[in-house]
Parts: structure tokens; sequence; C-alpha cells
């Protein structure tokens, strides 16, 4: 089984943040700040051994990879921003293109959203909007992109190389832009590429044209938890809040209805809740492909605001990764699954270690993996 994890390039200074948000300013200074919101709200989250690493030193991205590659991961899904012409957050992927001494497999994930001030009171001021109109600007993309897409550790699928688009109906022009790329790719010496989008918000997906695409991914748990609001058809200011009381154990839960006042933006699930909406769905079309999560917690970008998971531990991790592992085989047919996330700290979702949980997490995908005989190696 590939476990393809979704990569944050945001944990090195850039002009346009530190104009933004302040000098200095990365990734970890959301981090940083968190602060609890809740009783038993565990914040803010600490790397182990106070490793807040720059990404735009490549010995990190060094560390990353052999880290992943031991505990099993297949590689890494970089988010790619380019708005017309300018890029943000390109120099991790770029070092790491340029050392091939690292071996290990990626991908491309054209985070096509919107650059906004969403963290912030202001958070429909757009600092950078996406024009897709310019047919120049198509070939400039794709001509920055071709030298990953050409790349030998570039994720490949029949010979061609897998490109995600994060919000594809977002894109008026995309059938005319991705036959473009194709053409342009084939041009290039390549077989072609194999295009897939994430479902992101399922709502949204409806009514646009996937019929150039050969995947659609089941992005989680975001997927999950708007499917869990239509159902429970409840306003989001007056959600139910479950957490767990008991920190040692995690076995006692109630629920409560958060103070307005203080709450009405901060919507807390119950992570096995969560779970079980991932664990109860199935391939929509022939183009689906599973995801799953490690937990999340937006709280350190929004504050008061934002999505929180509850009662996550290794142990209930490896239960439902080994469950979604084998329905990724069985019910989906496949043989890779997107993870969110290898090291979004400033969402709650990561792998890597931390002071709460140590190695743990990484273990419980380890032996999710051995267990279900879908470890890189293993005998089945």
């Amino acid at each position: 089984m590939k476990i393809i994890a979704f990569y944050l390039p945001q944990f090195h200074e850039i002009p346009e943040n530190n104009q933004m948000w302040g000098d200095g300013f990365t990734e970890w200074t959301n981090v940083k700040r968190a602060i609890p919101m809740f009783a038993g709200h565990q914040q803010p989250v600490e790397p182990l051994n106070d490793f807040y690493y720059d990404l735009s030193d490549i010995s990190v991205m060094k560390w990353q990879t052999a880290l992943a590659k031991n505990y099993g991961i297949y590689g890494f899904c970089f988010y790619h921003y380019w708005y017309n012409g300018h890029k943000l957050l390109h120099k991790p992927i770029e070092n790491y293109l340029a050392d091939t001494s690292i071996d290990f497999p990626f991908c491309l994930c054209w985070a096509n959203h919107p650059w906004t001030m969403s963290w912030s009171a202001k958070e429909n001021t757009v600092i950078y909007q996406q024009d897709y109109s310019d047919r120049q600007e198509w070939k400039q993309h794709f001509l920055y992109m071709l030298p990953y897409l050409k790349d030998s550790r570039y994720i490949r699928i029949d010979g061609k190389p897998l490109l995600i688009l994060y919000e594809a109906a977002r894109i008026k022009e995309l059938n005319e832009i991705m036959d473009y790329w194709e053409k342009l790719a084939v041009e290039n010496g390549l077989l072609g590429i194999n295009f897939a989008y994430e479902s992101v918000f399922p709502d949204t997906m409806k009514e646009f044209d996937d019929s150039r695409f050969k995947y659609n991914i089941e992005y989680q748990p975001q997927y999950a938890r708007v499917l869990s609001y239509k159902s429970q058809k409840k306003a989001r200011a007056l959600a139910n809040i479950v957490y767990w009381i008991n920190e040692k154990t995690f076995h006692i839960k109630w629920r409560e209805i958060v103070d307005k006042l203080k709450h009405d933006k901060l919507t807390v699930f119950d992570y096995d809740d969560l779970w079980k909406h991932v664990l109860s769905m199935g391939p929509v079309t022939s183009k689906s492909v599973p995801g799953a999560f490690i937990k999340v917690d937006t709280t350190p970008r929004k504050h008061e605001r934002g999505i929180v998971s509850v009662g996550m531990t290794p142990d209930k991790l490896k239960q439902y990764l080994k469950l979604q592992i084998k329905r990724a085989k069985e019910v989906y047919k496949r043989d890779m699954m997107f993870v969110f996330a290898w090291n979004e700290w400033a969402e709650g979702a990561y792998m890597e270690p931390d002071k709460q949980w140590k190695y743990g997490v990484l273990e419980a995908v380890r032996d999710a993996l051995m267990e279900t005989g879908e470890f890189p190696g293993s005998e089945r």
C-alpha cells in the first residue's frame, strides 16, 4: 500500500509572509502561539526536542524523508503555490529537486485557492488572486513544473506523472488548461499526465466536468466532515461539542452545547465519530481514491475559530488505518491512499514526532502497514 502524505512547505521565511504577518513568520509562529480553547484541549503542540526546523535547510528534508521511509511512508505530495507566475513557498521543493541524493518519491498538488488573510479578522482580504485566463501563463506554469514531472523520483502511474489540483472546481478554463498541459507533456517527452483532484467540499464537486481526471482523491477529514454537517442538519454555531474528560484512559466522554458567545465559530468533533464517517464511505465513482487523516485542530491558525478533533491516540489511529488500508484494497481497488498529513502542525495533522506521543504516530502507521501485510517489502 502506497501511503502518500500531504506536505506543507511553509516552515521557512518568505518576504510575502513577513510583510503580511511580521518579520520571522513561519508556520511555527502559529504553532507556538496556540492556546487551549476548552477543557482538555491539547495546545500548544510541540515538536520533539524542540525541533522547530527551517525548511530552507535541505538537511531537514533529508531527515524527513529518511524518517518517513523508515516507517513505511511511500512518498510526499508537496503543495505547490503558483499565482499567475508568482511563486510562493517554493524554495524547499526546489532544493529537493536539485538534491538527487534524496531517494524518496514525490508528486505535486497545485494549491490553487486564493492566498488570503483567512487566519485573521481580515479573513476576506485577498493577497494573491488566481486568474486562469492567460494562455501564455498556462505554458509558463507547465514549463516550471516540467523538471519535477520528468524527475526520476516523481510518482508515476502507468508511466504518467501524477499531478493533483486542490480545488479544481474553481477553474472555469479547467478542461482547456488540462488539454493544453497534456499536449505540452507529450511534446516534452512524457507519456501524458494522470490528473487528479481533491474532493475538498463535496457540494462544489457535483456539476463540474471531471472527464479529464484519472483520480478523485477523498481529502479527509474535510470530505467526511462536510458530509457529517449535512447529515446532522445542525447549525454550525450550535454544533455539539464532544470531548474526552479522562486524559489518561480516554474512556469517558460527554456532550455539551458550547457557550455561543465564546465559541460560536469553534466546532469540535469526536475523533471516533469522524473516523466512522470516513469508514462508512465508499467510492463515488471508479475514479475514487481513499483518504485518511491523523487528527485535526486548526485553532493554532484561527484561534477561537476553527475545527478540532478530540480523542486521538496512536492505538486508535493504528486500528482505523488498518481498516482503511483493507478497504482501499478491497472496496476501492486501490494500492494507494492519501493521508492528511506529514507536517500540518498548525492544523493538527502531522506524523512527525512531538512531545506528547514521541514517535507514536509514526509507529501507528508502521504497525498498521505491517499488520495488514502492506509494509514495503513485507511478505504477504
